[in-house]
């Protein structure tokens, strides 16, 4: 029995196409709503609690302290597994606990990471990604809603997140590849959000002797910074291109900057899609026995470099080693 003829089959089809969509949109817009919550409650939210990091069959745990206030922000992070390793934010400004003293670090440092989520990270998600609500478990003792962004392409990570349903303050973040397998991972297990906190460390943040000196990173974060140091020059031309970079990075970023053990600024190029980056380092080859070709990862980040044209070029993902790759071989300059 046929209960309707081809047109209204036809119109039925469309309907149910259109409700798809918009159920689809609905859903892409409440993670997008989710995520500036999340952005909001970074920022916001007083929290202090116990975090850790797992990559490569490697587990680290830090103590981090938020506290907000009426014109600015707080954050310490401590490395609670071996060496004394701290850092400390507070209103742009960044110190690191290196030789039994605070020295003063790249301000970039800090900026985007756990549990922190910066808002102009948002704005491209939808066209990199699919975004997914599923569910929600506890994470630390919290309820949590469960977030997916699925890349439409395989040339980027999976992104889970776990978002408290309270506050909005970002417990769980994994980075999966596409065999499904969690190449990184931070979670929450003890967290104390709002009460008493405390607070005596505050007017100890900012040394009255500020010396300026390269980044000390903490869980691997040197990996990505790359030992900057503060001050830094625009390169806003300098001849270099990348013709294959992956459609919806956006270059975000292009400047000369000091580096440790480097004779001459560094160029680097940054490009970001919202929740991955991508860094370009060039520099003229010195014939260091140091700078071996080669692909290495640490967690979700991959590094691949290789003298080309008397230069070394570097790329530095947080993305699969075939992006790394692809990114790569398109380097050139452009003489014109």
């Amino acid at each position: 029995m046929r209960l309707f003829v081809a047109p209204c089959g036809k119109l039925l089809g469309g309907l149910l196409l259109t409700v798809a969509i918009n159920s689809y949109a609905g859903e892409n817009q409440s993670c997008l709503d989710w995520l500036k919550t999340v952005a909001f409650a970074g920022h916001q939210t007083d929290y202090t609690g116990v975090f850790v990091y797992q990559y490569d069959n490697r587990v680290e745990t830090s103590r981090i302290t938020h506290l907000a206030e009426a014109d600015s922000e707080y954050e310490k992070i401590e490395s609670l597994d071996g060496p004394r390793r701290e850092i400390v934010r507070h209103h742009g400004h960044v110190w690191s606990y290196n030789n039994h003293k605070m020295i003063q670090v790249d301000s970039h440092q800090g900026q985007g990471r756990f549990p922190s989520l910066l808002p102009d990270q948002l704005s491209r998600l939808g066209s990199n990604y699919q975004a997914k609500l599923e569910g929600t478990e506890r994470v630390a003792g919290f309820e949590s809603q469960v977030i997916v962004f699925q890349p439409k392409d395989n040339l980027r990570y999976t992104h889970k997140i776990w978002v408290h349903t309270d506050s909005g303050l970002l417990l769980k973040a994994a980075v999966i590849n596409d065999k499904g397998h969690v190449v990184e991972q931070y979670a929450f297990t003890q967290l104390q959000i709002g009460g008493k906190i405390d607070r005596s460390w505050l007017n100890k943040t900012v040394p009255s002797t500020v010396e300026q000196a390269p980044s000390v990173g903490i869980h691997g974060q040197e990996f990505l910074e790359t030992h900057s140091k503060i001050n830094r020059s625009e390169a806003p031309s300098s001849g270099w291109v990348v013709d294959a970079i992956p459609v919806g990075f956006k270059k975000t970023l292009e400047i000369l900057r000091p580096m440790r053990g480097k004779h001459a600024p560094v160029l680097q190029i940054v490009y970001s899609d919202g929740l991955s980056a991508i860094s370009i380092f060039i520099e003229p080859d010195d014939g260091d026995e140091d700078d071996v070709d080669g692909l290495s990862s640490r967690g979700a980040v991959n590094l691949y470099h290789k003298v080309l044209n008397n230069h070394l070029v570097t790329i530095v993902g947080e993305v699969p080693p075939r992006t790394v790759m692809q990114v790569f071989d398109s380097v050139r300059f452009n003489s014109k």
